[in-house]
């Protein structure tokens, strides 16, 4: 490993993760006219941000940095794949891997693969139904649009929060920190769809501010321990969302990984580990 690599990845293991993220989360949501321009700024510069998609184009007009980083898009700005087949990437990013959950293990980077049950919270049974099946890990760099979306039309049967580390999840660190994503922060969400059950699972990193749902708002369940929460068929607690539907964002960038079950969805053949997708853009057709 390089220096520069073995020294990034140490003083992750290093610094206050949490606390850190708090405090970087505070300077995100400060409204000081001078302090949130000069912020969005420098990191407009550092990461190429391109402006012109959003829907709101004038930094001055967003009152923070998270809303200008939780920025929303032009209607037109990500044209949606038409057939209904077309299984959706759920964000603009990175693919990190994409493939076959191996005998109950995820490919993470060469000499790393981790336990889908770990990923899961542990459950064997919330597991059993992907341990056969496919996944595609999505990474959101900085500069991304960080809203991430329906892959597929679905009803969401049980949230799951699952505290950890914060490690980053930039390339360097998922090649040489073991188990990163089933170590990290992360909520996931289980729908049913007509495909058969998918998991969406939003997984924290360092300097995030938090995980937010469309439905519950910020996810940061008070307590130590995996928490869940079961939505039934009820005028109360049914929660459907459509291809496409926003499902929640990031409040800094992070990583998303999409799994489907044995034999339900194809990914398409030639994408690959560091190919760039958009959302609305097909990752692969239903198995028929």
């Amino acid at each position: 490993m390089p220096f520069k690599d073995h020294f990034f990845v140490l003083v992750q293991y290093l610094v206050p993760q949490h606390l850190l993220s708090r405090f970087i989360g505070c300077l995100a949501g400060c409204r000081i006219l001078w302090f949130k321009r000069a912020f969005i700024t420098w990191f407009m510069r550092r990461y190429n941000v391109d402006m012109s998609d959003a829907l709101i184009e004038n930094i001055e007009e967003y009152e923070n940095f998270n809303a200008f980083f939780t920025r929303t898009l032009k209607v037109d700005a990500r044209p949606i794949v038409n057939e209904e087949s077309a299984i959706l990437s759920p964000a603009d990013g990175t693919i990190s891997q994409i493939g076959i959950i191996n005998q109950g293990r995820l490919f993470q980077a060469k000499g790393y693969d981790y336990s889908l049950i770990a990923l899961l919270g542990g459950d064997e049974d919330r597991a059993l139904p992907f341990s056969k099946g496919v996944f595609a890990t999505v990474y959101l760099s900085p500069g991304d649009y960080h809203r991430v979306h329906m892959p597929v039309t679905g009803t969401l049967r049980e949230m799951i929060f699952i505290p950890g580390k914060l490690f980053s999840v930039n390339d360097t660190t998922v090649r040489h920190v073991p188990d990163l994503f089933a170590r990290n922060e992360r909520v996931v969400c289980l729908f049913d769809t007509t495909h058969g059950p998918m998991a969406v699972v939003l997984v924290g990193a360092m300097i995030v501010g938090s995980i937010v749902t469309t439905w519950a708002g910020r996810i940061n369940p008070p307590g130590q321990g995996v928490k869940s929460v079961l939505y039934k068929e009820s005028a109360n607690k049914a929660v459907r969302l459509e291809r496409g539907e926003e499902l929640g964002h990031f409040k800094l960038g992070s990583t998303v990984i999409v799994l489907f079950g044995s034999e339900q969805v194809n990914w398409k053949s030639e994408l690959e580990a560091g190919d760039l997708v958009r959302f609305g853009e097909q990752l692969g057709e239903v198995s028929y």
